[in-house]
């Protein structure tokens, strides 16, 4: 009975470790944009304003990007209010981390009905580096797409488990959200999954029973249905291939050659630091961390190693392709330090709180610093100030940079009810125009702001140009 109470202790501990380390990301909310983050809210807002549903809009043009993500961001902001349009963004990115976490964590149990286990590989995945302290709450699509992708692979492990065809439905309705939030990718991952799972003589009769075909059929029609029945998305297609065959081509071989060495150290490094702690008392135990007889770890690796392998030799390729993997890298590593003993578990549950210490300090004191101070609240300012000197003119962008698309977004929401800032018209002659380069042909310059690293400009043309500036503001 003690042992009983231990164990269900240490499934306690771990969990709260779990809500914890959930926990610290709520402070990102407040944060100031990031990157290109306001990519995704300022085409919300745009097919908000537009009564647009299909089409992924930016200052508007046509994107040719999936829509699903901004399908959840427009009713949310429109019922929280506009003003809350990044952090309601950033929240269904960390909602869908969150989330990614408990599906893991429901996949182990649903295999091996350990719940320590359940809950060492959800703390596991929600404290990789790369996930914890970036990716898992900046306001990009990735997160939501790989909870996607990697709830089609559990839905489609645990029908083949189960020989359950209500797993499968889904699976496919996953597969088909993940599709619609960001690429064809989607179906790569998933058809990888089967592939391995193929492999397993007691999954076979299953997999390829006329039921499971037919249904597979169906889940991957889908993006021929879309393209060719969603008149906006006609183009959407050609794009996608253009970028998938565009990273087949490696601009030289050193280049190349290096990222075959570093790419898996990369994906290392993003799964530290329990990664790492595993690795570490591996070596120390000269042990092979995953048992012969692990039949669900053997899978696990095998789906994880078959999806790896293409963005591993592909020339460009990016460690954010690979997140719909980190959930069965946490299932692994978890197994693994399970088994290596309690001086490995305790020693990762350490790193792993020394993390959130780590993490703390980053949301609660250094980043906020570093935005106040060179990058993010300028992105505000300048857009207060652009809005008072150019009101009752067109406003108009030709920066789609970083700074730009942040200063688009502040003023976007200020604008409301007014129209988002938009792509100049040809020959355009009254108003004022923000641009990424000081060239006389954008017209008479008003002002520079200095965003971090780089320069945003106002220019002027026509008869604004004789509108009064007002005093005090930024120059």
């Amino acid at each position: 009975m003690k042992a009983l109470v231990s164990e269900a202790d240490q499934v306690r501990r771990w969990w709260r470790l779990y809500w914890i380390a959930a926990a610290t990301f709520l402070p990102t909310l407040f944060f100031y944009y990031v990157g290109e983050e306001a990519i995704f809210p300022v085409s919300a807002l745009e097919m908000w304003h537009q009564g647009e549903w299909l089409r992924r809009l930016l200052f508007g043009g046509d994107l040719e990007h999936m829509p699903l993500y901004t399908w959840l961001i427009m009713p949310l902001a429109a019922l929280f209010g506009w003003e809350f349009l990044l952090p309601v963004t950033r929240a269904i990115t960390i909602s869908a981390t969150v989330i990614t976490g408990l599906v893991t964590a429901r996949l182990v149990l649903r295999l091996y009905g350990d719940r320590l286990l359940a809950a060492f590989a959800a703390v596991s995945f929600i404290t990789f580096s790369d996930l914890f302290l970036y990716r898992g709450w900046l306001a990009y699509v990735d997160p939501l797409f790989s909870l996607f992708v990697f709830s089609a692979i559990t839905s489609l492990w645990l029908a083949c488990e189960r020989r359950d065809f209500r797993w499968l439905s889904a699976a496919a309705l996953s597969l088909s959200a993940a599709f619609l939030s960001k690429a064809l990718t989607a179906y790569t991952f998933y058809a990888g999954a089967a592939l391995v799972l193929l492999f397993r003589a007691e999954y076979r009769p299953f997999l390829l029973s006329w039921r499971s075909l037919v249904m597979h059929v169906a889940a991957f029609a889908l993006p021929l249905v879309w393209f060719a029945s969603i008149a906006p998305a006609r183009s959407q297609g050609n794009r996608m291939f253009t970028e998938i065959t565009a990273k087949l081509a490696p601009e030289n071989l050193g280049g190349y050659l290096a990222k075959l060495f570093l790419y898996p150290l990369e994906f290392a490094l993003a799964c530290a630091p329990v990664l790492l702690v595993a690795v570490w008392y591996a070596a120390r135990a000269r042990q092979w961390p995953i048992a012969a007889d692990d039949r669900h770890a053997r899978t696990a690796l095998g789906i994880l190693a078959v999806n790896f392998l293409p963005y591993w030799l592909a020339p460009h390729s990016h460690i954010r392709y690979l997140l719909p993997l980190f959930p069965l890298a946490a299932l692994l590593l978890a197994r693994g330090l399970l088994r290596l003993g309690e001086p490995a578990q305790t020693s990762a549950r350490r790193w792993v709180q020394a993390l959130i210490v780590v993490k703390l300090l980053l949301v609660l004191l250094v980043f906020p610093w570093y935005q106040q101070h060179y990058r993010g609240a300028n992105y505000r300012d300048a857009a207060m100030d652009i809005l008072q000197r150019t009101k009752g003119f067109p406003l108009h962008t030709l920066n789609v940079s970083a700074s730009g698309l942040s200063v688009a977004a502040y003023l976007d929401v200020a604008r409301l009810p007014g129209d988002p800032v938009r792509f100049p018209p040809q020959d355009w002659t009254d108003g004022f125009v923000m641009a990424y380069e000081d060239l006389p042909a954008h017209g008479r310059r008003v002002t520079t702001y200095r965003l971090g690293g780089n320069d945003l400009f106002l220019f002027c043309r026509g008869r604004a140009c004789d509108s009064p500036q007002p005093d005090g503001l930024l120059k």
